[in-house]
């Protein structure tokens, strides 16, 4: 008697799991962007004055990250300006669409810094890319 009932529980239990998966869970093969921030491109950004100082007060340039000898790039005040200019992280062309932009809002595998996209980190960023990504 109980094999009996046991076998049509079992079915409704398939069933209702077979219904209910696929609305609990699908694949989406479009990819979330993060989209850049608003900047204010009037006041000057200085890589050497704005942008430095940052990558050494969010830790992005200490040893095992983007120091000599680390995960490229190179972000240590002697090498940071070349690395990025010169290593195709940046697009002046397409400010937002740069590699390092793309890293900061956490469009690719993971998001820099680490701890999560930096709104002050990506808006200088931004707009020191938007006004040429001079060596200032």
């Amino acid at each position: 008697m109980k094999q009996q009932l046991a076998l049509p529980v079992l079915a409704a239990a398939i069933l209702l799991l077979s219904i209910l998966a696929p609305s609990g869970c699908s694949y989406d093969s479009g990819i979330l962007t993060i989209e850049p921030p608003d900047v204010d491109t009037t006041v000057q950004v200085s890589f050497s004055e704005d942008i430095l100082p940052l990558f050494d007060e969010l830790k992005c340039n200490i040893s095992g990250c983007h120091n000599t000898g680390g995960i490229p790039p190179d972000l240590t005040p002697a090498n940071a300006y070349d690395e990025l200019t010169q290593g195709g992280y940046i697009n002046t062309e397409k400010p937002a669409d740069s590699e390092l932009m793309q890293w900061l809002l956490g469009n690719r595998s993971l998001p820099m810094p680490l701890s999560g996209p930096n709104n002050n980190l990506n808006e200088k960023v931004l707009a020191w890319i938007i006004q040429g990504a001079k060596d200032n």
